[in-house]
């Protein structure tokens, strides 16, 4: 049984309680919908114990290269990874170029991507903000969102913003969550070990839809964002364990682009280029330093190699990204 978009319907939460309580032993029921579900699920009655949630993503490199789920060994260390597999160049060029959102991805026409793009984010300001979060300041939530599609990749400094924007810092940051909500972009913060020291630190801003990044390095930063969240929040879904996703800076301004931290602890580490380069010092450093098993500097312009990028632990590694995506969710 399928309910799509069922939280249009005023009642819906007790439309569902009462048929999962009916017919709960004789149906399989599956509720799909757009973020806005994701926002009113969390309000009003519970449906807890009722229901297991799973984040739906755009197309990604490992789900166009095998469209099945990867095997989950129990307790396996590399647990929900893949084995490599070759993309296609047609459809690996179209989700860089646009995006991994069905309709701009299956069309695969410039200008009807940047129509669909105009009319997503009018409409996800002018409508789902203020239906959700009750906004009443649209032009100059407007001039923030804005401002934050240049902004994909960058520390997100919330007293900065609201000068720039007039408003004050704690609207901003209830702005942004709001987008968030809404699947225009998310947040990565820092890692630590220590979850409290990642919480007073500025977290890094990404959008959902790369393509709308026009900095071909800012959008390679932003293209690997996107697949490292669907597969952290998938495999955290699926229940393969506690996974985080997280950057890292020091005091010294070294920086990786992304850890992966499973049971608290990290897992592997990403620094991601457009192109092939000499890899990162700062890779060197933390890998070093956080004894992660694997440290990868994923290139988006190179060619798929048909090997394991987690075949070898101890020494970072330079990988073509579409071999290591492939690997993911």
């Amino acid at each position: 049984m399928l309910f799509d978009e069922l939280h249009k319907f005023p009642r819906w939460k007790e439309f569902l309680k009462g048929f999962f309580d009916t017919y709960g032993n004789r149906a399989h029921i599956a509720v799909t919908g757009s973020s806005r579900l994701d926002v009113f699920r969390r309000g009003g009655d519970s449906l807890m114990g009722r229901y297991f949630h799973y984040r739906m993503h755009p197309f990604t490199v490992a789900e166009l290269a095998s469209p099945t789920l990867p095997p989950s060994p129990p307790n396996g260390a590399n647990s929900g990874l893949r084995m490599p597999r070759a993309v296609g160049e047609d459809h690996f060029r179209a989700l860089w170029q646009h995006g991994g959102f069905p309709e701009p991805f299956l069309r695969r026409d410039v200008r009807f991507s940047r129509r669909w793009r105009t009319i997503r984010a009018a409409q996800l300001v002018r409508e789902d903000v203020r239906e959700v979060s009750g906004v009443q300041q649209l032009d100059q939530l407007e001039v923030m969102a804005r401002s934050l599609n240049e902004r994909s990749g960058e520390q997100l400094v919330f007293g900065t913003l609201a000068k720039q924007v007039r408003v004050s810092a704690d609207t901003v940051r209830r702005w942004v969550a709001a987008l968030c909500d809404l699947h225009v972009g998310f947040l990565v913060r820092p890692w630590f070990q220590n979850v409290s020291r990642s919480l007073r630190k500025a977290p890094k801003w990404f959008l959902r839809d790369w393509a709308a990044v026009r900095d071909v390095g800012r959008r390679a930063e932003t293209f690997v964002a996107c697949h490292l969240l669907k597969a952290v929040e998938g495999w955290n879904d699926l229940g393969l364990g506690a996974f985080e996703l997280g950057y890292l800076r020091d005091k010294d301004k070294r920086e990786v682009d992304f850890v992966v931290a499973r049971d608290g602890e990290p897992w592997f580490l990403v620094e991601a280029k457009h192109t092939e380069t000499a890899l990162s010092p700062a890779l060197r450093h933390f890998a070093r330093q956080l004894k992660a098993p694997f440290a990868f500097q994923a290139a988006v312009t190179g060619d798929y190699v048909d090997a394991d990028c987690f075949a070898t632990t101890g020494r970072p590694l330079a990988v073509p990204a579409r071999t290591l995506l492939s690997q993911l969710l």
